[in-house]
């Protein structure tokens, strides 16, 4: 009889490991000046694949106009504010309230946005009592020291302005019923832009692909040269000279502030000679001090603050990217999956700190200390320098 010989073959086994999945909390944002969310479903069903574990609060995606079923459908367990705050990673983008930061748990991380000039002493005293390690996403750097948070949010700043604008001169009834671009025979409209990094060069192609004249403004002529090569010969560039200002200013039919090295303000005087009408956007980090003479205004809100108002009225738009919170769901999604993989692959949140030096300049509280200058400046506390801790730990 044939003799048979059989060989043993591998087969897969599964194995137990000690790693616990981490946990990602999605609060609803109950602050009335930012709609943005952070996550998309389809952002959310990538990370669950990728082995996180996501808790949502009910209802937080209206704003962004998605529902609580889609989330669902994409592996995310949808519950109560307290659930989300209890995870091992919370996700919220304006600064948490106090009351909030008690639900947190002891030693999770914070990602938001910085707003210095939002945070309040007793919410960070929370965050430090409860050893929170919190980073501001606007802050952190990659390997090339660029901030991909702030660089993309900044872009979609700049293009909602002009988007926007376009719209409201558009509008017969609560604008101007013109074209931001002209036709032939008729000039376009001038827009105005102050400063020369990503949300003014973002507004100025915007305002140029629709037709208009623009003129970018900026004291850093090294910024200016770089815009000026980046956009073409069609921008307009100047130095904020008082006199060629003021005639700009007062010929502009749409204004675009930016962030600049030095904070630029337009006081009473120079909003004096603005036309009737004009349509001002700070879209700096400390929103409507651009414009101290002129009454701030969401963007989001603009069609039923302009139906409302007087075109004779003085109005500065702010926060510009809550008018397309959809958009900046999309553009935050796609770099958090990657600072996600980023903080597992580093195995925690400490050794991600040791090992990524872009997220450890972002830190602002740490196990009980703030480690962030301009936060302790606006709580009137004293900050350390978060190297010490790391070094130590």
């Amino acid at each position: 009889m044939p003799q048979f010989t059989h060989t043993p073959q591998e087969q897969p086994q599964e194995t137990l490991t000690d790693r616990r999945s981490l946990t990602i909390g999605l609060p609803a944002c109950q602050s009335p000046s930012e709609r943005r969310f952070p996550l998309t479903p389809e952002a959310a069903a990538e990370l669950t694949e990728r082995g996180f574990h996501i808790k949502m609060e009910a209802g937080a995606t209206a704003a962004i106009n998605y529902t609580d079923n889609q989330y669902m459908r994409a592996g995310v367990s949808v519950g109560t504010r307290s659930e989300a705050l209890g995870c091992d990673i919370v996700i919220h983008l304006a600064p948490l309230e106090a009351a909030d930061v008690r639900k947190m748990r002891r030693g999770s991380m914070l990602l938001t946005l910085l707003k210095p000039q939002n945070q309040h002493a007793d919410a960070i005293k929370e965050l430090l009592k409860r050893h929170v390690i919190s980073i501001a996403l606007d802050l952190i750097e990659d390997s090339g020291g660029c901030t991909p948070f702030a660089d993309i949010l900044a872009e979609i700043d700049g293009r909602a302005s002009v988007a926007m604008a376009s719209s409201l001169l558009a509008d017969a009834t609560r604008g101007k019923g013109i074209l931001l671009g002209g036709v032939a025979g008729i000039i376009p409209c001038e827009v105005l832009v102050i400063g020369s990094g990503i949300a003014a060069c973002a507004a100025a192609r915007s305002a140029m692909g629709l037709g208009a004249t623009v003129r970018m403004y900026d004291n850093d002529v090294y910024s200016l040269r770089r815009a000026s090569q980046e956009l073409g010969p069609w921008v307009i560039t100047s130095t904020l000279h008082p006199h060629t200002l003021e005639n700009a200013l007062r010929a502009a039919d749409v204004v675009v502030v930016t962030p600049t090295s030095e904070p630029f303000s337009a006081g009473s005087e120079l909003t004096s000679v603005m036309k009737r009408g004009v349509l001002a956007f700070d879209l700096s980090s400390d929103s409507g001090k651009a414009f101290p003479a002129m009454t701030p205004v969401d963007l989001a809100d603009a069609l039923a603050v302009r139906e409302s108002a007087s075109l004779r009225e003085r109005i500065c738009f702010v926060h510009a990217g809550c008018a397309v919170a959809r958009t900046a769901a999309m553009a935050l999604s796609n770099t958090l999956i990657t600072l996600m993989s980023s903080i597992v692959s580093c195995e925690g949140v400490s050794n991600a700190l040791k090992l990524l030096p872009g997220m450890q300049k972002a830190t602002y509280t740490f196990f009980g200390r703030i480690v962030n200058p301009q936060v302790a400046k606006a709580t009137g506390m004293r900050s350390v320098d978060i190297s010490i801790y790391l070094t130590l730990s």
